[in-house]
């Protein structure tokens, strides 16, 4: 049986991040995961580092649009209908937490943990030896309209009050900054003093090898169950040896809720599967992250080629990939720049671990003393990795809390 001070199962964004930061405070760390860094969720995102990412997707005004997008095939949501019955509560308590008292403080909490996450970003990649992977660029969201609907009114309003600076611009201005954009486009809402990870796959893997490098263990496993010692976990079942824990940190994004079970609790916690793909010589050149406003994708400028990534397709964690949903996103990207080319490219597919009011579950469990959740960041994992880290940190040792924690805390559902 292996000996560990702190156990996090993970090994994406939010627990490399979480590891990074617990061994900053001074703690033994061992990093427990089937798969190696960077391989699962995290390796395919958009790479969007937008702080003001601050609004969760249930606003009012979002809700009359979905029947439009299940009825097109190539629209921005599916839902595979024999999941239906399943996702029902979750569907119920995502529509709750679209009211407005509840999004309020809902896109206060995202503002507070999402601020600081592009400086934490390049400090921990300046530590790590790979800076050139965090980029500083203007963030775009672009029109095929000149007015937004109720539910974008909502969202800049709420961005803006918590410091992004917002800069609306008509048709001519977006093609001076973005000239191969397709003149469809007639407005767009540039957000300045954003970054993004020019690969985040290789961005989790740097990460993992620094904090390998100062004596954190990566293990490839799998947790199969717990062993408990009245309130406390006193060590990990896996399909290797067990493995002693002083601490226990879930990070496992979509695949946590099962964890939690295992534990005697659970959150309730979906999946939003989305889609990328990735054009090696795009033949256009693209300077910003920008949002497709309607089809809802991302295009982002990688060392790889351009990915545009996104959509959400609701059909469980287990079911196979749709890869039309990529096609879909291909065709769109193709319309968004004309002069695309769109060979070679490769397509994914990934689980966004989500909960319905949109922030993650961080800090203790509600029935082990020495269990720390930091999951379910569906859109945004990339964004509140670091500060999530920072903030599991400091619970774990007992230190000051950077920001409060308590509208993260898994007994609010």
């Amino acid at each position: 049986m292996s000996e560990a001070r702190t156990v996090v199962i993970g090994a994406g964004i939010v627990g490399v991040c979480c590891a990074a930061y617990l061994q900053r405070q001074g703690r033994r760390v061992v990093v427990v995961d089937r798969l190696p860094p960077g391989e699962a969720t995290s390796f395919g995102n958009a790479g969007s580092i937008s702080w003001s990412s601050c609004v969760p997707i249930a606003v009012p005004g979002l809700l009359p649009k979905v029947p439009g997008w299940l009825l097109r095939r190539d629209g921005p949501l599916t839902i595979r209908w024999r999941y239906l019955p399943r996702l029902a509560p979750w569907l119920w308590r995502f529509i709750r937490a679209g009211r407005p008292d509840r999004l309020e403080a809902s896109s206060a909490a995202m503002a507070a943990l999402h601020g600081p996450s592009l400086d934490l970003y390049r400090s921990l990649a300046r530590d790590a030896g790979i800076a050139d992977l965090v980029r500083s660029t203007g963030y775009l969201h672009v029109y095929t309209r000149s007015r937004p609907d109720r539910a974008e009114e909502i969202q800049w309003r709420l961005v803006a009050r918590h410091g992004g600076a917002i800069e609306v611009l008509n048709g001519s201005e977006l093609r001076a900054l973005e000239p191969h954009l397709s003149d469809r486009y007639v407005q767009a809402v540039h957000i300045r003093d954003q970054g993004y990870a020019a690969n985040p796959g290789r961005l989790v893997k740097g990460l993992a090898r620094h904090v390998a490098s100062g004596g954190a263990e990566f293990l490839r496993r799998e947790v199969i169950g717990f062993d408990l010692s009245g309130d406390r976990v006193r060590a990990l079942r896996t399909d290797g040896a067990p493995i002693e824990a002083r601490e226990v940190v879930i990070a496992a994004g979509a695949w946590s809720v099962r964890l939690t079970r295992m534990l005697g609790f659970s959150v309730p916690l979906d999946t939003e599967r989305g889609y990328h793909v990735t054009l090696e010589d795009p033949g256009v050149k693209v300077r910003h992250t920008i949002m497709e406003t309607e089809r809802k994708f991302v295009a982002t400028p990688m060392e790889m080629g351009l990915r545009f990534a996104g959509t959400v397709e609701l059909a469980g964690i287990d079911a196979a990939p749709d890869y039309r949903r990529a096609e879909a996103i291909l065709r769109g990207a193709e319309r968004m720049f004309p002069g695309l080319r769109a060979d070679p490219h490769t397509k994914w597919m990934g689980r966004r671990p989500s909960l319905p009011d949109g922030l993650p579950v961080i800090g203790p469990s509600p029935r082990q003393s020495n269990v720390y959740l930091a999951f379910g960041h569906a859109h945004t994992g990339l964004v509140g990795a670091p500060n999530t880290g920072r903030l599991v940190a400091g619970m774990v040792a007992r230190t000051p809390l950077n920001i409060d924690p308590a509208p993260y805390r898994p007994e609010r559902f």
